[in-house]
C-alpha cells in the first residue's frame, strides 16, 4: 500500500514594510554580509543575516523610513546606500 505525500511546508517570513507574511520566494532580502556589506539579495542564496521586503517599492520606501531595515541587521545604512538599494529595486520592477 502506497504512503501518502506529505505536504511541503512553504517557508513564510514578513516583509519589514507592509507587516504582511509571505511565501518567501515573492520577498527580495536584504543582506548583511559577514564582512558587514550590505547588498540586495533577489534569489535567497547569499549567505548573511537577512531582512524581508516586498518586491514593491512602496513597502521598500516605508521600511526605510521607520528605520525597521537597519534595526533588523543590526547595522546604520547611509542614505547613498538606500538610494542605491531603490534605484536597483526599481530597475528589477522594470524587467518584469
Amino acid at each position: 500500500m502506497e504512503q501518502p505525500q506529505k505536504k511541503r511546508k512553504i517557508p513564510e517570513r514578513q516583509c519589514l514594510g507592509c507587516n504582511e507574511h509571505r511565501p518567501k520566494r515573492e520577498l527580495m532580502r536584504v543582506v548583511r554580509r559577514p564582512d558587514g556589506s550590505l547588498e540586495l539579495d533577489f534569489v535567497g542564496k547569499v549567505s548573511g543575516r537577512g531582512a524581508y521586503i516586498c518586491c514593491d517599492i512602496k513597502c521598500f520606501r516605508k521600511a526605510r523610513k521607520s528605520r525597521r531595515i537597519e534595526h533588523s541587521l543590526g547595522v546604520s545604512i547611509p542614505d547613498e546606500l538606500y538610494d542605491a538599494m531603490e534605484r536597483e529595486i526599481e530597475a528589477a520592477n522594470e524587467c518584469e
